[in-house]
């Protein structure tokens, strides 16, 4: 077993999968408590729609994907906070709006260019052999940025989860922590969609987060929690992708699903044990 990690880790692509998809995996599980939480997990599923309908438009341009999808998914999300603060439109239709708006935006554009070529699947499905060394160094670069301000704006960020009214009225710049939230949670989503795929992104910052609230009552808990399950579970996801040569993304949304059983199996067991 030693011996093929040491191989898997000797191809340079697997290394920058490894080391972007880690930092991408714990920054998804941390912002994805506090979105679990405000019922707001289905934003990075719209939010990658964006992504992909951006990155199309990139491809359609022989643009640099990440710097042109990263500020346009970021807007999505800000303007997604703006529609859901419309008491007509409520979160979930805003996202569905913008989200199929911009699937249909990317499927347009990419039928009128390039056609359906092995990059538009990638951006779909996710491939390991996408991220190439510039995207690496982005990558980190803002992954360690997103960490920093969640560490940083930590209790803002859990006062507005739990009670936002309450967060308010003791000073609590309730707007601006959400917009942050969402302006982290899209850079995230972004860095993610070229190993995970448009398509199965959204799984890194739900099923951690729900995996962990199964044994975990506090905030600090789960939070820990969801980071530290996050990044095994993709790097386990990734060895299986690497020695059954089965897509990225699926396996560690597979290995995120078997944590979750698990866990919910431990709790029906603890609970039968206390009767």
């Amino acid at each position: 077993m030693f011996d093929t990690v040491i191989e898997m880790l000797s191809y340079p692509f697997m290394t920058r999968a490894f080391l972007v998809g880690s930092l991408v995996a714990l920054c998804s599980a941390l912002l994805g408590v506090s979105l679990v939480l405000k019922r707001y997990s289905m934003i990075g599923d719209g939010l990658s729609h964006v992504g992909f309908g951006a990155m199309a438009i990139a491809a359609a341009m022989n643009a640099a994907p990440l710097t042109v999808a990263i500020p346009v998914v970021i807007v999505a999300a800000i303007l997604l906070l703006r529609i859901s603060g419309n008491a007509k439109i409520k979160g979930d239709a805003a996202i569905a709006l913008i989200s199929t708006t911009s699937l249909a935006v990317g499927v347009m554009v990419i039928s009128l260019t390039t056609g359906m070529n092995t990059d538009v699947y990638n951006y779909m499905f996710g491939s390991i052999l996408a991220m190439s060394a510039e995207d690496v160094k982005l990558s980190l670069v803002l992954s360690v940025f997103v960490l920093i301000l969640f560490i940083v704006f930590y209790h803002k960020i859990f006062a507005i989860t739990f009670d936002e009214t309450f967060a308010r009225a003791t000073g609590v710049k309730a707007g601006v922590y959400n917009t942050l939230i969402a302006v982290l949670t899209a850079v995230t989503i972004v860095l993610g969609m070229r190993m995970m795929g448009a398509l199965l992104i959204s799984s890194l910052i739900i099923f951690p987060a729900l995996t962990s609230m199964r044994v975990f009552k506090s905030f600090k808990g789960v939070v820990w929690s969801s980071g530290i399950l996050s990044v095994i579970c993709f790097c386990i996801g990734m060895t299986a992708s690497y020695l059954c040569s089965t897509p990225a993304g699926a396996s560690v949304v597979l290995v995120n699903l078997a944590a979750f059983l698990l866990f919910t199996l431990f709790t029906i067991i603890r609970k039968n044990g206390r009767r």
